[in-house]
């Protein structure tokens, strides 16, 4: 039998694994944008807290920070549950696993964001502002187009490392495809099949997600000429 019968459950790992990646990519890119404006504010409280942000969430392995903030979290809701008389309820790994993650990479698409928005003419926005547009307008139709075609290439990256790190989730018991590996490898006494099987799986992903990084990066390269070698 193909895999042992357990293809059904390698495929939901799958599933899980890309919807746990999307859904951390999400909030990764809205806390990058955030941080980013904040550390280009004109308002040094803002600047502070986002540089310290980066600083810290940069500075410690993933490994720690997820184990920190999944049980952080946790017992900080036990203790509201106690402080309410509430029922005590675990939170679901997912959800844990979407916030952590998309809160550790927000700090990396923060730098990139930075570097992206720094990257655009400042003449450009103050044209803009002089023809009468609005802030929204100016961000919305030439700032934004602008910077992501400097941010696409971190973005890509910051990805490509971020789908891999979301191996790290099955420690906190979310069933990805990693957990749905190490399950059939146990099952059967085939370990490396099944590891095999959650690399090659991780391959897919990245190879897809390397063809949409190459349409986006022509979609917003429209209109610049590229150096003849």
């Amino acid at each position: 039998m193909f895999l042992y019968g357990y293809g059904p459950l390698l495929l939901a790992g799958a599933k899980q694994t890309i919807a746990l990646a999307v859904l951390s990519l999400a909030v990764s890119v809205v806390l990058g944008l955030l941080g980013a404006l904040a550390k280009l504010s004109r308002h040094a409280p803002l600047r502070i807290v986002a540089t310290a942000y980066t600083t810290l969430i940069r500075s410690v392995p993933d490994l720690v920070l997820m184990l920190l903030l999944f049980y952080s979290i946790q017992i900080a809701v036990n203790n509201l549950t106690d402080a309410f008389g509430l029922e005590q309820f675990d939170i679901d790994p997912f959800t844990a696993g979407v916030l952590t993650l998309g809160f550790i990479y927000g700090a990396y698409f923060t730098e990139t964001f930075r570097g992206a928005f720094l990257a655009v003419p400042r003449g450009q926005l103050e044209a803009g502002s002089a023809y009468g547009m609005s802030g929204m307008r100016v961000f919305g139709r030439i700032l934004f187009p602008q910077m992501m075609r400097f941010a696409l290439p971190g973005i890509g990256n910051n990805w490509q490392v971020l789908v891999k790190a979301t191996a790290l989730v099955s420690i906190i018991g979310l069933a990805d495809i990693v957990k749905a590996a190490q399950d059939a490898g146990k099952g059967t006494f085939n370990m490396f099949l099944f590891i095999l099987v959650a690399a090659l799986a991780y391959l897919a992903i990245t190879t897809v997600s390397n063809v949409v990084l190459m349409l986006l990066e022509r979609r917003y390269s429209i209109g610049v000429r590229h150096a003849e070698l």
